[in-house]
């Protein structure tokens, strides 16, 4: 008990020092009042200048939601794998290449964020690719007046990005890194759900909604060609196939009626001279089994390409006008003078301590 009793005293002098500290820098900064309200004040007008002078950012908001392959299929799963067990590939099962974080950083990819830049937009009448919308907006050709190699420097609508030159790849990197560092947000709302949002804020209305759309298009459409490849690869193969096979059958046909017709009335006693025309049915019987088999093939592959192909389903789009986020003048005020009088108050504090130590 003893030892105790001198920590708990030790604790309340150290209290009530503290206490009396407060209450001396209190009477200090009071002493302080003039300065302290005039930077306040001087920050308070910063505040309400800068809110003043501001540029509003506009945000163009989509929504859509991802089909994952979940394995399962139904009746088509069913069809397939009996297809499957006959030796037939028919497709299908775009596997999860593609979750919603994948899709996400996707959006976020240098590649369709670059690609996105050269689609087309029209403004003012005019078409023109969002590369070249950006740098007008931003008036990024004055700066560049001076520049030989940057002065006539475009992009032309859906141009091969592997022809660029080195300053057009600089210029179009650049004004990607910005847009993902600066204005591209991308989030999925729950975990439990594949709903995706995003959101593209700058301060033009118009580059806002034309970026967020044709960032949204251009992921559905890879997504759509990536996921869809092999189902449509299969398609095309049987295709050509079938085409090719009920050409050789048409060729049969034809070739049955002429040896036909050349053996017409002939005697049933010379079988040599009728032989060709029963080879050309053999042809036709063998090729109107194997177009059915492709056929049947061919129908089956073009249900799972369907089945594949619906992969992104758009929930909400951008709708002029967009949502504006603006600092209100008298928040500014507040604020500015608010975190001016704060700091000077620390710089008089610290500057006492300073003083002291020094002395």
């Amino acid at each position: 008990m003893t030892e105790q009793q001198p920590q708990m005293d030790n604790d309340e002098i150290s209290l009530k020092e503290l206490i009396q500290k407060m209450q001396e820098w209190i009477a200090y900064l009071k002493t302080q009042w003039k300065i302290i309200i005039g930077i306040a004040a001087i920050g308070g007008i910063l505040g309400f200048v800068y809110a003043s002078f501001q540029k509003p950012t506009y945000l163009a908001t989509t929504t859509f939601v991802l089909e994952e392959d979940k394995g399962g299929g139904g009746g088509l799963g069913g069809t397939l794998g009996l297809a499957s067990s006959f030796g037939l590939d028919l497709g299908g099962g775009g596997g999860s290449l593609f979750s919603s974080t994948n899709i996400i950083e996707l959006m976020k990819s240098r590649f369709v964020v670059e690609k996105t830049l050269l689609n087309p937009v029209i403004v003012a009448d005019k078409e023109v690719s969002l590369a070249d919308y950006y740098i007008q907006i931003n008036e990024l050709k004055e700066d560049w007046a001076k520049k030989p190699t940057l002065k006539n420097i475009s992009f032309p609508i859906n141009a091969d990005r592997t022809k660029f030159n080195i300053q057009q790849d600089s210029i179009l990197q650049t004004i990607s890194a910005d847009l993902k560092k600066n204005n591209l947000t991308i989030v999925q709302k729950d975990k439990k759900v594949t709903i995706i949002s995003l959101t593209v804020k700058t301060e033009n209305e118009l580059f806002s909604k034309f970026f967020c759309e044709q960032l949204l298009k251009e992921t559905s459409d890879f997504y759509i060609e990536t996921k869809s490849k092999k189902s449509r690869l299969n398609v095309d193969v049987l295709q050509k196939q079938a085409d090719s096979i009920r050409a050789e059958l048409n060729t049969a046909i034809t070739g049955v009626a002429v040896e036909s017709d050349n053996v017409y009335n002939l005697n049933p006693a010379f079988n040599v001279k009728s032989s060709p025309s029963r080879r050309k049915q053999v042809d036709v019987q063998a090729n109107t089994a194997i177009l059915t088999q492709l056929v049947a093939q061919l129908e089956l592959s073009k249900v799972s390409l369907r089945k594949e192909t619906p992969l992104v389903q758009l929930i909400d789009r951008p709708i002029l006008p967009l949502e504006k986020e603006k600092l209100g003048r008298l928040q500014s005020l507040i604020l500015g003078g608010f975190l001016a009088g704060f700091m000077i108050m620390l710089y008089l504090v610290f500057g006492q301590l300073y003083r002291k130590m020094v002395a």
